[in-house]
């Protein structure tokens, strides 16, 4: 594992996003520094068309290559739902998400 230092210079706040975030929440909790930590909860279905259409779009795979890999993840989401959830981000859907990172930015507390 490596580490990188991050310089927030005067900011109030940060915002950790992609599927490896979940992996600094419990060291941001223990410094004081998390307002929030939430893994995104979407229907399945939804995630692998998006997906497939971006995959399709970049070309960088073959169609079959990306319908399998793409099947792969679906099946696989559950149990990454379960591990971000497990390391202390929150389950939450997106217009859930964004209304308390509005929240924060406006200078209030998170609603739970």
């Amino acid at each position: 594992m490596s580490t990188r230092l991050f310089k927030l210079a005067d900011s109030p706040l940060f915002v950790a996003e992609g599927i490896f975030a979940a992996e600094i929440v419990g060291e941001c909790g223990r410094r004081g520094l998390l307002a929030g930590a939430y893994a995104l909860r979407r229907p399945r279905s939804a995630t692998f068309v998006r997906r497939l259409a971006r995959d399709l779009a970049e070309q960088r795979k073959g169609p079959r290559v990306l319908v399998r890999r793409g099947v792969a993840l679906l099946r696989a989401e559950p149990a990454v739902l379960r591990r971000q959830t497990g390391l202390g981000a929150e389950a939450a859907r997106g217009r859930d998400v964004l209304r308390r990172v509005a929240r924060l930015l406006a200078g209030h507390p998170p609603v739970r």
